[in-house]
């Protein structure tokens, strides 16, 4: 069994034909599905889509391009639904940061702090995190030190730093998704060796990151084969072997 623990069922990429996505992905052996909470906009699709489909959950939470929008109020009522295992994609993205220094220091502070509000939420209500870090490591492995609760969580579309492994000890675990099968993923196949077994997750961030040899064309869960083929190649396991790993992984995680 496969569980795509990062896929955004919820863009309206999928607006036409979605039934046929989940069909697909079933024959490929996914059983269940986290839909991220990366818009709030989004959020009553997100959960439509997992009241209609019984294995297929969702999480809540503003991504940190969408920081200057956080209002955790317009969120609250969605965080008690039964089908709710995550606060988040939340985190810290330096990648886009305006050009003069009082912008770039006025938004590195604006998302530091809505982010610090999602993972004390997170530990309040005793959910994992969905974290998402780019261009930022050294200040959300701060962050995530310092305020991050017991559930942990884990941190999507890892980014291969390696001195955010540790937060593997601090109950964090790493999504590996369509990136570990690029050419050019040179620095994320010399550190997944080194992430603990027992920490591994199966992601595609779809309709995003397409693994090879799909890259360039929409991204879906039927593609998590193709990812954890290239996991099995790696760690010297069967395909078979991560499939189970890194399901159990995730069932403990969200219990899901």
């Amino acid at each position: 069994m496969i569980i795509d623990t990062h896929c955004h069922l919820d863009d309206s990429r999928y607006g036409e034909d979605l039934e046929e996505v989940l069909r697909h992905a079933k024959d490929q052996g996914v059983e269940k599905y986290i839909i991220p909470g990366a818009d709030p906009q989004t959020l009553d699709r997100a959960l439509e889509i997992a009241q209609k489909y019984e294995h297929v959950y969702f999480a809540v939470g503003v991504h940190p391009y969408d920081a200057a929008h956080y209002d955790r109020s317009e969120l609250e009522p969605f965080v008690s639904h039964p089908k709710c295992v995550a606060i988040g994609e939340c985190g810290l993205d330096y990648s886009r940061l305006p050009e003069s220094p009082k912008e770039i220091e006025d938004c590195k502070n604006l998302q530091k702090k809505v982010f610090i509000d999602q993972i004390l939420w997170a530990k309040a209500l005793k959910k994992p995190l969905i974290v998402h870090i780019r261009e930022a490591s050294i200040d959300s492995l701060a962050l995530l030190e310092q305020y991050a609760g017991e559930k942990g969580g884990v941190l999507h579309c890892y980014n291969a730093d390696e001195q955010l492994l540790k937060l593997a000890k601090r109950n964090f675990y790493f999504g590996i998704g369509g990136v570990l099968t690029f050419q050019n993923a040179r620095k994320l196949i010399e550190v997944y060796p080194k992430i603990p077994r027992e920490r591994l997750l199966i992601e595609t961030d779809a309709p995003y990151l397409t693994p090879h040899p799909h890259r360039g064309e929409r991204n879906e869960p039927a593609y998590t084969v193709f990812i954890a083929d290239k996991m099995s190649d790696l760690s010297g396991l069967s395909r078979e072997e991560i499939e189970t790993l890194t399901a159990q992984n995730a069932s403990r995680l969200f219990g899901i």
